[in-house]
């Protein structure tokens, strides 16, 4: 094996020149998760018991081809030793105990990629998880994914931005889990007897959100006849330029979650609060994104205008029309990033075609961060319900509520004597509905969407290279 060694490092950490996808093993292994997750229950578990069931021999057989491929993968991948020793105790400890809820939480534990932040560094990861915004069981994964990490985002990240859980990855091959809409790797996920009492790392994909963002909005930009500046048309283009936005975005979203005026629990982990409420922090985040690349600009700093545009175009374009319209909190904060610039003339809907004011866009998108962090700041010294209504009336103030709400009729109308959370029960499942604009572009959008399923930088580039014709300006045709 070729190794090239990294400066600063031990003499035993090592970037392999071998990918490990390019190895005969690495098949091999993804043909046994393959199978294996054929076997599973919702919960990870194997039932031996019901008809059809697969003959325990067999599983094992399988289970021992994967972690045969697992042990002639590690090699490669040196700065993994303990995690991958941990992960083949934990397989075997599945198989030894019958194939029950798989438990990986020692594997978890010994799995430290922040402590290693490496650009290009490989991992290969095995685990029974979830994959957020894809598959909901607790299926057996392998992945293979690479640290994104260039030398001018360390130094954001040491003296500006600090985030020491924070990991930038992209894919190199997955199984059929992340053939989904899921872009993160997140402990959070894992299969577990008990949760430990600190994640020490998450991981967001930014190669497949630059990929997803590259054929989105590109898309909607030719169904809109928006006329865009030179540079926003080779930043939709370059897939390598995109994913350095993301990481940066990304990096600086995952902080905000606990920087700032926080009424509450930044992540509302294990809290019951209506939807609009986790919408707002998430474009609370998206916004201080946005804001602090606004200040890199103006430092001279080449990616920070790039992160400008993907939150803007990200936010209005894909995010209200993906996904279910059932409490679908990043759609309500791409809605509302929409409106808030329509009602200050930033963006304006004229003869079928969008135009954008690319001057007042920065400013007038601060302007709305502004109004969320004030809200936050005052809610300090609100209870919790009066703080749910008083970011509603925000809400409201820019986007219409169903005529069916009751949250919209006032507290008169909620009988407040029980608990907060009880009161979540009366908010519609779509308590704001998408304008007429967007049910238009949804209809549009919606097979291009689809598409991006399961996308990766290779597959965006073949479905470029496949766009021999480009779609017209026809938001109005067929509208209805």
């Amino acid at each position: 094996m070729t190794e090239i060694l990294v400066q600063g490092r031990g003499e035993g950490d090592v970037l392999s020149a071998e990918r490990v996808v390019d190895h005969p093993s690495w098949p091999v292994l993804k043909d046994a998760v393959e199978e294996i997750r054929r076997w599973q229950s919702k919960d990870g578990s194997i039932d031996f018991e019901t008809e059809g069931a697969p003959d325990r021999a067999a599983v094992e057989l399988t289970l021992d081809r994967a972690v045969s491929a697992i042990g002639k993968l590690a090699p490669l991948l040196p700065h993994d030793e303990a995690y991958h020793r941990a992960l083949v105790a934990d397989l075997r400890s599945w198989a030894d105990g019958g194939f029950g809820a798989p438990d990986f939480l020692d594997s978890l534990l010994a799995f430290q990629p922040a402590q290693q932040r490496v650009d290009g560094l490989q991992h290969l990861v095995v685990f029974a998880m979830y994959t957020q915004n894809g598959n909901p069981d607790r299926n057996l994964e392998a992945v293979v994914l690479r640290i994104v990490w260039p030398e001018w985002l360390a130094e954001l990240e040491r003296t500006r931005y600090d985030n020491p859980l924070f990991l930038g990855i992209t894919f190199e091959d997955f199984t059929s889990g992340y053939d989904t809409n899921s872009a993160v790797l997140f402990p959070e996920t894992i299969a577990v007897r008990e949760a430990p009492e600190r994640f020490t790392w998450g991981g967001i994909f930014c190669d497949r959100e630059a990929a997803r963002f590259r054929v989105v909005t590109g898309a909607a930009v030719d169904i809109l006849g928006l006329d865009l500046p030179g540079d926003i048309r080779e930043l939709i283009g370059d897939q390598q330029r995109c994913q350095q936005a993301f990481v940066l975005w990304d990096m600086v979203h995952d902080r905000t979650h606990s920087h700032g005026d926080l009424p509450f629990d930044p992540f509302m982990i294990k809290q019951r609060q209506p939807f609009w409420m986790y919408g707002l922090e998430e474009l609370r985040c998206d916004l201080t994104a946005f804001k602090e690349a606004v200040k890199l600009e103006a430092e001279g700093f080449a990616p920070a205008r790039d992160v400008q545009y993907a939150v803007i175009f990200d936010r209005m374009f894909r995010f209200p029309v993906t996904g279910s319209r059932v409490r679908n909190y990043d759609g309500l904060g791409g809605q509302l990033l929409f409106a808030y610039l329509h009602r200050h003339d930033v963006v304006r809907w004229t003869d079928n075609t969008l135009h954008i004011d690319w001057d007042r866009a920065p400013k007038v998108t601060q302007q709305l961060c502004a109004e969320i962090e004030k809200l936050y700041r005052d809610g300090i010294d609100r209870p919790k319900l009066v703080h749910w209504f008083a970011a509603y009336d925000l809400v409201s103030t820019y986007l219409a509520p169903h005529p069916g709400s009751v949250w919209a009729k006032g507290p008169d109308a909620l009988d407040t004597t029980q608990l907060p959370r009880k009161l979540v029960d009366e908010v519609l499942p779509d308590e704001f509905p998408l304008s007429m604009f967007y049910e238009a572009l949804a209809k549009k959008l919606k097979s291009v969407i689809a598409s991006t399923q399961g996308i990766t930088a290779q597959s965006a580039a073949s479905m470029s290279a496949a766009a021999d014709v480009p779609v017209k300006p026809t938001l109005a045709a067929g509208a209805a």
